[in-house]
């Protein structure tokens, strides 16, 4: 092996070492999950005004374990200090939340992660919303990176709103 191809390996391992931080997204998956929750409900504070649930629809979180989901609840009931649920649109509706004809939620919000994504070895991409009403929602998409010790927000921004 010539001393380029050694030389290339090992700053390739030294490359990759330094962006994994030794930190593999899917063991932080309940912390991943919450601080991107947490990112959507700081997006349009007008849409969490007068707040007192708010409903995360886990229903496809397939690949988070229990303790990850209740981590998620109790995470997000210590910051917001409202009672928190795990409910999609059509139970909020059964539990009599959601008024057919505002077509909306009178004192909640409901969260919901659509997508996930695993770049490299210390970042995840999230697409998600938040929703009041037909005519009070949002979209929003970030980047949650592994950094200094920790997760944390990399980037996001609002990418649709009704």
């Amino acid at each position: 092996m010539k001393i380029k191809h050694v030389i290339f390996i090992f700053v390739f391992a030294l490359n990759l070492a330094a962006c994994s931080n030794g930190e593999n997204p899917k063991e932080h998956l309940g912390e991943i999950y919450s601080i991107a929750l947490e990112e959507i409900m700081k997006k349009d504070d007008a849409l969490s005004s007068d707040l007192e649930y708010i409903a995360v629809d886990m229903s496809n979180f397939d690949e988070l374990k229990e303790k990850d989901k209740k981590e998620i609840l109790r995470y997000l009931k210590e910051k917001y200090k409202v009672s928190v649920m795990d409910a999609s649109l059509d139970q909020l509706e059964e539990k009599g939340l959601f008024n057919t004809d505002t077509i909306g939620l009178e004192k909640g919000v409901l969260l919901k992660i659509e997508n996930i994504k695993y770049k490299l070895f210390n970042k995840v991409f999230f697409e998600g919303s938040k929703y009041r009403s037909a005519k009070g929602a949002i979209g929003v998409e970030g980047t949650i990176h592994f950094k200094e010790g920790k997760w944390q927000v990399e980037e996001s921004e609002e990418t649709w709103i009704s």
